[in-house]
């Protein structure tokens, strides 16, 4: 799969056919100094990024910098923000690692799924997201943050998981995903409309013939990620990466300094 993704991006290359708003999108931000904390979703994102840029013929500039104080001028800069599974901590790094006065046009945070599980407290977690986000705010007044929603799983399908639900019990990515779309429909509802979200959970949660994926427990729906676009039920494969990291560009291209 892998290869002949990267056989018709070479294609594309070579025929000299641009996506113009993709092309136009990706140009915006070659210019910006953006800062982008992750972990592992973040890396499959940014290859997709990469990809792109690379079949557009754009030359992006990504760079892992864990401190945001030198960002060069035309750079997607970005950094392991740790650690996994505790989101209270990456929190406190990605404040310190953005500090005061960045000269940074955009800055985002994206969670990792594991760090949300059935026992996290959603809307406690929430509040600490948007009071750091806060502070930043005043800290680096020139800096637009871009806020993300929290990445899903599949739901864990087979004989266990049927085992599971025979037993009462709940298969892997099913609660976990409850969990975190309470986590997203706050963003959602704090921010959409007013300043940049950018859904990964949405565009993971949507199959590629449109069709929303979801799963149910004691009578609440929330979205789960498609099979289509994982090789391990969490991790972003090439055609889920190449789908976000093309969302990611416009995104960050709306928000660039400059941008119509």
């Amino acid at each position: 799969m892998r290869y002949a993704i990267m056989a018709f991006l070479s294609l594309v290359a070579a025929s000299g056919y641009a996506d113009t708003a993709l092309h136009s999108a990706l140009e915006r931000i070659a210019g910006q100094r953006i800062y982008f904390a992750h972990q592992s979703v973040g890396a499959n994102i940014l290859d997709g990024v990469r990809e792109l840029a690379q079949a557009e013929g754009v030359a992006l500039r990504i760079a892992e910098q864990p401190g945001a104080d030198a960002i060069p001028e035309g750079t997607l800069a970005h950094f392991f923000v740790p650690e996994n599974g505790a989101p209270l901590t990456k929190l406190r790094n990605f404040e310190a690692a953005l500090g005061e006065g960045a000269r940074v046009d955009v800055a985002l945070l994206k969670f990792c799924y594991v760090d949300v599980d059935a026992q996290t407290d959603a809307k406690a977690l929430f509040e600490r997201y948007r009071g750091t986000i806060g502070r930043l705010r005043q800290k680096n007044p020139r800096t637009v943050f871009v806020h993300v929603t929290l990445p899903l799983t599949t739901e864990q399908t087979g004989p266990k998981a049927w085992v599971k639900r025979l037993m009462g019990r709940t298969p892997y990515g099913t609660v976990e995903n409850l969990r975190r779309e309470e986590y997203n429909a706050l963003l959602r509802k704090a921010y959409a409309g007013r300043e940049p979200v950018f859904d990964l959970a949405r565009l993971e949660s949507t199959a590629p013939d449109g069709h929303a994926v979801t799963v149910s427990w004691d009578g609440v729906t929330a979205p789960a990620m498609a099979r289509e676009y994982t090789q391990d039920g969490g991790h972003l494969n090439e055609q889920g990466r190449l789908r976000v990291a093309r969302e990611l560009i416009r995104v960050l291209a709306s928000e660039a300094r400059g941008a119509l």
